[in-house]
């Protein structure tokens, strides 16, 4: 399915309309991506309000040399110009009508970089626009679901693959296991990892980032797994918690507790649901618990072209969710020095019920 990103552009525009913008200086690579295709490593996009999406005359993305073949490539749909300056380039030259008000990019933007922009065009006010992208992008579309489900399905499928072929074993260490899935989840249709695979085994399973260590898993661990895949510049998140062998009952019962609060965070996600209700709804089954102090972190996130991006979720977020957010779902509890237990999901919020993506089994798995 190709993507619309004049689309995209026209939705932008219906925001800086709403804000009083007569164009906006897009800045921050991934929002261009979003708006454009474009993948370089250097770029600015203009976006003009009174364009449309038949005609864009005056909406120009800039780039350098190194890169005039791939923007031709892969933004057919804009006027391209070259110079490496990018930004200061668009807001000195001819190539745009001079706006009266500029939005930027002021969450990503130096304060060096807005003196010189300052300097090269005063004729335009240049007003802090920060997140106007951002919001568009909590709300995927079809393309971007079918991404988010392949980079799911190569996490799923490498993680069931380390297990059947016996890669959770005493004896190895947190770093050989977390390569080896890493590798798997290449062989298995990823372009790369979402981010660090953490492996956490026995005590290093309660810190809920833990790095891979050369730490030798024994029998009667937990060993929690956080990982995912990118695929198409789309991330996939991941948590699942095994015992290497046979469980005791105190870790039988903290899987069980964290199982249902998960299972409650999910099953509160709808759109217009308030992101707080949604960490309150999980967050409860384990204050019920006496276990409220052990929770350390907030319930989920957005995921997409970052693999943490708005919306957040957690006790303190504002806002509400939207049908066709992906997010996760992913409370734990961490008993210090001794082990801990988190399940988490990537899931699109619908109005008939949340779709999940990442299908390996939340079942207490034994290794």
């Amino acid at each position: 399915m190709p993507v619309d990103h004049s689309s995209r552009r026209a939705a932008l525009r219906r925001s800086m309309e709403s804000n009083d913008l007569d164009a906006m200086l897009v800045t921050d690579l991934l929002n261009i991506r979003y708006l454009t295709g474009f993948t370089g490593s250097n770029a600015a996009l203009i976006v003009s309000a009174h364009d449309s999406p038949d005609r864009e005359d005056n909406t120009v993305v800039c780039t350098d040399g190194r890169y005039l073949t791939q923007v031709a490539e892969q933004v057919p749909d804009l006027r391209a110009v070259i110079d490496r300056s990018s930004a200061a380039y668009l807001l000195s030259s001819d190539v745009t009508p001079r706006p009266g008000s500029v939005g930027f990019e002021s969450h990503v933007v130096t304060v060096d970089q807005h003196r010189v922009w300052s300097d090269i065009e005063p004729q335009a006010t240049l007003v802090r626009a920060p997140g106007l992208v951002e919001e568009l992008r909590m709300v995927k579309d079809e393309h971007e679901v079918g991404l988010l489900r392949d980079a799911c399905r190569a996490a799923d499928d490498a993680f069931a693959v380390l297990i059947e072929r016996g890669g959770i074993a005493v004896g190895r260490t947190e770093l050989d296991v977390a390569r080896e899935l890493e590798a798997l989840m290449v062989e298995h249709g990823a372009d790369g990892i979402s981010f660090e695979t953490i492996v956490a085994a026995g005590p290093n399973s309660a810190v809920p980032h833990h790095r891979p260590t050369a730490a030798v898993l024994a029998a009667g661990d937990f060993v929690k797994f956080d990982f995912g895949a990118l695929v198409g510049g789309y991330h996939s998140d991941m948590t699942r918690t095994v015992v290497l062998g046979t469980p005791q009952q105190w870790q039988t019962d903290l899987y069980s507790l964290v199982q249902r609060a998960q299972t409650a965070g999910r099953e509160a996600l709808a759109p217009g649901v308030s992101t707080a209700s949604v960490d309150a709804a999980s967050r409860s089954v384990i204050e019920d618990a006496g276990y409220g102090e052990y929770f350390l972190h907030g319930l989920g996130h957005g995921v997409g072209l970052e693999i943490h991006e708005a919306p957040g979720i957690a006790k303190t977020s504002t806002g509400t969710l939207l049908c066709g957010a992906a997010v996760t779902v992913e409370p734990g509890v961490y008993f210090s020095g001794r082990g801990g237990v988190r399940i988490e999901d990537t899931l699109i919020v619908r109005d008939d019920g949340p779709e999940l993506l990442t299908m390996t089994t939340k079942e207490l798995t034994l290794v």
